[in-house]
């Protein structure tokens, strides 16, 4: 399935750009798409079909059918892309994302909000190049699309970590958030020591070292390290899980962060 749409995609685009494609690729070309939905559809029904028989409503019976057929990683990209959309509506809006009452919010996007924008310039001006150098209409009306959309979801992940602050709640429990891509929560109980600690990670922004330490960098960096009193549980971004004991992320104002937490410690430790 992966292989076969993005060539239909493109046995799509190249007619339309004047490149002449011999009719026997055509044809099993558009064989194997159908055989690929075909397949879809057998092994898809006989799930559905199952969870009806056991008392399922339409809806739950169809999501048990994707779920089982669709990979996870997919359908969490499908839902963080819903999810910054709607942070892209709340950006605007000027509102965040559930803040309970008494709960002290923290930012952490200034590493990252310069190269952000950076990547909304040269995406507006490559969509501008592009308008100009295309002849085509159709092509030039896809790529459009793409190039807008782009834009659209590099504001969204911008917005997502605008709206979803870190928290520290009223009871001292921690909640560390990287727009929609993650959530964690930290129970006040297992916080054993907070202090600000700058390091510099490699990696991705979420990243799980076999030492047991998560760090939730943000360009690549974090300014806090949170000790815990035993492990704990979290879903990567992607659908993996994982455990640590020892929390490093970012936070803009990390002795703020330090102090809410309720601890003293504010003396950075140097990074190895």
């Amino acid at each position: 399935m992966w292989a076969v749409l993005p060539g239909e995609v493109a046995l799509v685009v190249c007619p339309v750009a004047g490149v002449r494609i011999p009719g026997a690729v055509l044809t099993v070309a558009e064989a194997l798409v159908v055989g690929v939905l075909a397949l879809e559809v057998y092994v898809m029904w006989p799930l559905y079909a199952a969870r009806r028989r056991a008392g399922d409503t339409r809806r739950e019976a169809g999501l048990s059918a994707v779920r089982a057929v669709v990979p996870v990683a997919l359908r969490r990209l499908s839902v963080h892309e819903v999810r910054a959309l709607h942070s892209l509506g709340l950006w605007v809006l000027r509102r965040r994302h559930r803040i309970p009452a008494g709960a002290r919010p923290f930012a952490y996007t200034e590493p990252q909000t310069g190269i952000m924008w950076t990547f909304v310039f040269v995406s507006v001006v490559e969509t501008v190049v592009l308008a100009l150098v295309i002849p085509w209409p159709l092509v030039h009306a896809i790529l459009l699309v793409v190039d807008v959309y782009g834009i659209v979801i590099i504001l969204a992940l911008q917005a997502a970590c605008v709206t979803r602050p870190h928290l520290v709640e009223g009871d001292g429990s921690l909640r560390l958030r990287y727009g929609a891509l993650f959530d964690l929560r930290v129970p006040a109980s297992l916080i054993a020591s907070a202090r600000v600690d700058r390091r510099f990670p490699g990696g991705g922004p979420v990243r799980v070292g076999e030492d047991g330490t998560l760090d939730l960098a943000v360009g690549s960096q974090t300014t806090v390290t949170v000790e815990l009193t035993e492990p704990v549980e979290f879903v990567r971004p992607l659908g993996r899980r994982g455990s640590a004991r020892t929390l490093r992320f970012h936070a803009d104002d990390a002795r703020a962060v330090v102090a809410a937490l309720g601890t003293p410690s504010l003396a950075p430790r140097p990074a190895p």
